[in-house]
């Protein structure tokens, strides 16, 4: 019998925000793999440490590129396309030998997740089961200290990556904001809240959840670094009681 491949979500970052089911999986299955990039500490795996076994068999799975080319780049497809048939092949070397592996995923599996890239080559192959995580983008709103949402506000996730003209139209008809992937990208999205007219309601939060966690207004930010895990929240002000 083939064995099973799970994805699952490891929340925001707090390990205490893991849900039961995560916790039990990880404990009780002896194969684990991770996402990281090449010479760092995978970030998954270090939201998990305390639950892995003494003994798991670890796969470290480094991407093999990052920023380094231009999504757009032909180049850069081709790369992670071998990346992810190679993490396919290691995985499945363990199901077809009957060994349940676990995916270690930050945030939520099927939210913007380099497990659904490998869900959709596994899938039909061997067994896949997903395990939801509270994603990161609750784990920011919940550290600024305020609702994202009141009433009938339509939340909007835009990723940064999207050109400057897209970003601001689709900002300009938000009521709530959810800006990922900020990176280089954040001058960019600095200038789209501007012409947009939501400056001053923009927030950043960084690490949100985790140790080192910062929360501040956009507009007070002194300068242009945004690591991995950072945000750009704008609360809605939508209808309420």
């Amino acid at each position: 019998m083939t064995a099973t491949v799970y994805g699952v979500g490891l929340g925001p970052g707090d390990p205490e925000l893991i849900s039961v089911k995560a916790d039990r999986l990880i404990r009780g299955t002896g194969v684990v793999a991770y996402f990281g990039k090449a010479g760092r500490t995978s970030n998954a795996r270090t939201i998990a440490a305390g639950l892995l076994a003494a003994d798991a068999i670890e796969i470290a799975m480094e991407y093999p590129v990052t920023t380094e080319i231009a999504f757009t780049d032909p180049a850069y497809n081709a790369a992670l396309k071998d990346f992810y048939r190679d993490c396919v092949a290691r995985l499945t070397a363990h199901t077809d030998a009957g060994r349940d592996v676990v995916v270690l995923c930050e945030g939520d599996p099927f939210l913007y997740g380099s497990f659904m890239h490998l869900h959709t080559r596994l899938a039909g192959r061997v067994p896949v089961v997903v395990v939801p995580g509270i994603p990161g983008m609750a784990g920011c709103w919940t550290a600024t200290g305020a609702p994202i949402t009141w009433g009938d506000d339509i939340l909007t996730v835009l990723p940064a990556t999207l050109d400057e003209a897209t970003l601001t139209d689709r900002m300009g008809r938000a009521d709530a904001l959810v800006i990922m992937k900020l990176g280089k990208n954040l001058p960019k999205v600095r200038r789209a809240l501007t012409a947009a007219g939501l400056i001053d309601r923009a927030v950043y939060v960084e690490r949100g959840t985790m140790p080192g966690e910062a929360v501040l207004r956009l507009a007070d930010k002194p300068d242009d670094a945004a690591p991995y895990f950072s945000m750009v929240l704008v609360h809605g002000e939508g209808r309420r009681p």
